[in-house]
């Protein structure tokens, strides 16, 4: 296998000529075990651990290796070796790491492409595809919606889905397949290029394992049925996976997410709730909210029926989010400046005594 068969290219080799990586072996991350990785070089698959440097000069988890991260490493033993360097990425999906709010959690990097994908039958949710469009533009990344289990509905019920869809989203390719009979998954192979990276995004128990065999051609993910006692999806994939596919795309695939928090994603905001960022600049005040202000051109649009209103209460709810996320990163880094100023404070006494 060859570095380009993993995604490879100039503009990363640049960089490692630049910046004097020639004497380090260099690999992409495919898989993710608690802060021990899995690395694909030319030649093999790797265990590898992060230097104690990398560790130390960490500011945050943004700045620890990622499934889709390109790496210079020292190969020590056969099966093992050190990453000592990241290369820098050109697109990164990640969402609010759920058990710390001002914290973010890298979902993948140097992805191209992102399906999102729902199933038809329980699961759709055209707030949730908002989410990850989002997501999606935040990361520079473009979104391809997909839509499992249509074997499960009839044809009337997916056009109406897909109607649905059609009024509040525009310019994505909506693929429609059953992993089941197959419907529909020689149409999403079609679109998958050689060299590209693509990241599955969706809840637990749509198809994503499922997808991904399908797509491979062969039964590489354990598959699982929907709980009947919760009717949720259950937990397949528990961790991240980079996979190359026969036709040469290169697949990442995620465990279920029930919550995807979003973090500083104004642009993706911006791109997904274009109609309403049209209407916000006709508005009396620049500072408006949207919310109750008199002479809000986007409240007055929603009156009129020119902004979906279930759109509108997403972009709100989501907008707010954001705020908060952006309020607990500079309380966080309040907190942390002080804590720097006691410290050097506190050292500084002790050097006088």
């Amino acid at each position: 296998m060859k570095l380009q068969d993993l995604g490879y290219n100039d503009i990363y080799e640049v960089y490692r000529k630049s910046n004097n990586l020639n004497d380090y072996t260099i690999g992409r991350i495919i898989a993710e075990h608690k802060e021990r990785y899995i690395v694909r070089t030319e030649n093999k698959e790797l265990e590898a651990e992060i230097t104690g440097n990398l560790r130390f000069s960490a500011s945050s988890r943004e700045d620890f290796p990622a499934v889709g991260d390109w790496v210079a490493l020292t190969v020590y033993e056969p099966e093992f070796c050190i990453i000592h360097k990241i290369f820098p990425r050109f697109s990164i999906i990640s969402r609010q790491d759920i058990s710390r709010s001002s914290e973010i959690q890298i979902i993948a990097t140097n992805v191209d492409f992102a399906f999102l994908v729902q199933a038809v039958d329980r699961d759709f949710n055209i707030n949730r595809l908002e989410r990850y469009l989002t997501i999606c533009y935040s990361a520079k990344v473009k979104p391809i919606i997909v839509l499992t289990k249509t074997d499960l509905i009839n044809v009337e019920t997916l056009l109406k889905i897909k109607d649905t869809i059609n009024q509040r989203i525009q310019d994505i390719p909506v693929i429609a397949i059953s992993n089941t009979t197959h419907e529909g998954v020689n149409e999403l192979t079609q679109l998958i290029e050689k060299g590209k990276t693509y990241c599955i995004l969706g809840s637990s128990g749509v198809g994503k394992s499922s997808l991904t065999n399908n797509l491979k051609g062969e039964n590489i993910m354990q598959t699982n049925t929907i709980s009947t006692s919760t009717n949720k999806g259950r937990h397949v994939t528990t961790h991240r996976e980079l996979i190359i596919l026969e036709n040469g795309g290169i697949l990442i695939d995620n465990p279920g997410m029930r919550e995807v928090g979003v973090t500083d994603v104004s642009e993706g905001l911006a791109m997904t709730f274009d109609r309403i960022y049209e209407y916000a600049i006709k508005c009396k005040y620049k500072d408006c909210t949207h919310t109750n202000e008199k002479n809000c051109a986007v409240i007055q649009a929603v009156k009129d029926g020119l902004i979906d209103k279930n759109s509108y209460a997403n972009y709100l709810k989501m907008n707010k989010e954001k705020e908060f996320f952006e309020s607990s990163v500079a309380e966080r880094r309040k907190k942390d400046k002080e804590f720097g100023k006691m410290l050097k404070n506190y050292n500084k006494n002790r050097t006088n005594y």
